[in-house]
């Protein structure tokens, strides 16, 4: 479903990626940890092309894009509209009912008129429990809700993969749980997801596999489990370490 080959990304002299190869399955989960700064939110980026790559090749189902050349607004369109993106921050439209912020964008990406947004939205919303929620602000709901607001709207534009960037960073344990829950669903649909995370047990116990990486490089990629508790490399063990130790 993903594939990246030698994919490397450089801000001035700092080198942000260096010689990214990795393929994701379809309907496999990766999880990918690691310590700040390591690359982990520009990869995605990168996957999303919201940073263009300076060297290598994504393909995500049938499109590839070489990023050492120019890549043309139609082939950025048709990449996006396979990938679904929820990031830290929940981005959501403050001037609009949640049902809004989720029809909207299938109205001018997808073309569905209103009517048919409006009830793909409430079925989403339904399924991440938020259906009561449809009518009211994103400023009445909590950071949990808002985040699931934010899954049910990237669903909504019928994504082979989604991308997720740490949407647990910004909530407290109890609120992180409701949206891991809406994740773990999410997986066990067969949805195709790469998630950024500090989150162990969901490396661990919902993820098929698990990548570290750290100074913009893959340290360790295998079985989620395998690679958790059984690091091969010293930098791995440093990093594992200090996450269990707080």
């Amino acid at each position: 479903m993903i594939k990246l080959d030698h994919l490397s990304k450089s801000f001035g002299t700092f080198q942000a990626l260096q010689d990214i190869n990795l393929s994701v399955l379809q309907g496999d989960v990766l999880a990918i940890i690691g310590p700040s700064g390591s690359g982990k939110s520009t990869l995605l980026r990168c996957i999303n092309w919201l940073e263009p790559a300076n060297s290598g090749t994504i393909t995500v189902g049938n499109l590839t894009l070489d990023c050492s050349k120019p890549v043309g607004k139609d082939q950025i369109t048709t990449l996006r509209r396979q990938l679904g993106m929820v990031f830290q921050s929940f981005n959501l439209f403050p001037h609009m009912t949640v049902l809004r912020n989720v029809s909207l964008a299938q109205e001018r990406t997808l073309g569905r008129s209103r009517r048919e947004a409006d009830e793909v939205s409430m079925s989403l919303l339904e399924r991440v429990d938020l259906a009561d929620k449809a009518h009211q602000y994103p400023v009445r709901c909590s950071g949990g809700q808002q985040q699931r607001i934010a899954i049910a709207r990237a669903l909504a534009l019928d994504p082979k993969v989604m991308l997720f960037d740490e949407p647990t960073s910004a909530l407290d344990p109890e609120l992180g749980l409701e949206v891991l829950a809406v994740m773990r669903e999410l997986a066990s649909s067969g949805m195709t997801m790469i998630v950024v995370t500090h989150e162990m047990g969901f490396a661990q116990n919902v993820s098929e596999h698990a990548m570290i990486m750290a100074d913009g490089q893959i340290l360790e990629y295998g079985p989620s489990r395998e690679v958790i508790r059984n690091p091969q490399t010293e930098r791995a063990r440093r990093f594992l370490r200090a996450v269990n130790d707080r």
